[in-house]
């Protein structure tokens, strides 16, 4: 449980640092563009998108917790479910439709 409150700390922290629109070099694939391509996307946009979506797996992760703490089984479960959910609901939204890309290019 102290692992998955350390992890879940983490989330946080990284979460308000994309919330403020800085720390694009911790969004994997995003940081390994080349400069050119980075500057087709609204960098600020992205990051507080994934700020919220490592708040909103950090919840997830919190069921997990309350889960063990409380012994209660359908938590981890509902947990499991919404963080495997916002993963993929993740990457599909910032794969498709170009929705982070700056008006300009």
């Amino acid at each position: 449980m102290i692992a998955s409150l350390i992890i879940i700390g983490v989330f946080i922290v990284l979460g308000i640092i994309l919330l403020n629109g800085k720390g694009s070099f911790l969004i994997a694939g995003f940081n390994t563009l080349p400069k050119e391509e980075k500057e087709k996307y609204d960098t600020t946009a992205l990051c507080k998108f994934m700020g919220k979506m490592m708040i909103a797996l950090s919840f997830s992760m919190s069921l997990w917790v309350f889960s063990e703490a409380l012994k209660v089984r359908w938590l981890f479960i509902i947990g499991v479910v919404l963080f495997i959910s916002l993963v993929f609901f993740t990457l599909f939204y910032v794969n498709t439709g170009d929705r982070f890309k700056k008006e300009n290019h």
